[in-house]
């Protein structure tokens, strides 16, 4: 269990904000402009560890070294290609089209600053869409609005209910935070 001072969160993702909520894990939000760009040629993997840490940097330019700083980045991965936040309604349909009855995979990177120090790592799950019906995506699309997610859902919503049939990996890394690493790492600062 974390007993420490409470970290700042430098991120803006209510799902990550519940996730330190239900782990019990004291946080306040603050976050500044990072570029969520990566170099070409990067290895899939390492990306959303270099984007965290853009975003866990920029916010440490604002505090000193003492503070606990957790920042996190998550993508969404099919057929080797990053998967981003959809664009509009029709690229939400097109991109849940693309997942439909396919195996993708979820990578979120973490970087925890500290005195100095940073931690790095990145949890992968492996995330399983049954065949859906072009009539689900279009309800998910219109009654859950998911222009703000990696891969344009939310597995706790209703598309993860009906829609997705099994994983292989940690739940709460594809919510966007393998919380259990986070809270696990923080316990030993």
């Amino acid at each position: 269990m974390y007993t420490g001072k409470p970290v700042i969160l430098a991120s803006q993702s209510p799902r990550r904000r519940q996730l330190l909520e239900q782990a019990g894990i004291p946080f306040e939000v603050k976050v500044s402009e990072a570029e969520e760009t990566f170099p070409d040629g990067m290895p899939i993997a390492e990306v959303p560890v270099f984007i965290a840490r853009q975003k866990a940097l920029a916010v440490k330019a604002l505090y000193d070294e003492n503070e606990v700083i957790v920042a996190a980045d998550t993508i969404v991965v099919l057929d080797g290609r990053i998967i981003g936040k959809p664009r509009d309604r029709e690229d939400a349909i097109q991109i849940l089209s693309a997942l439909s009855g396919r195996i993708h995979e979820v990578i979120t990177g973490v970087v925890i600053l500290h005195n100095g120090a940073e931690e790095a790592f990145g949890q992968t799950t492996e995330v399983h869409f049954k065949p859906l019906t072009a009539s689900q995506i279009e309800y998910y699309v219109d009654h859950y609005q998911p222009y703000d997610k990696a891969g344009a859902y939310a597995i706790q919503e209703w598309i993860g209910a009906v829609g997705i049939d099994r994983i292989n990996g940690c739940f709460y890394n594809v919510m966007g935070l393998p919380v259990s690493q986070v809270a696990e790492r923080l316990s030993r600062l």
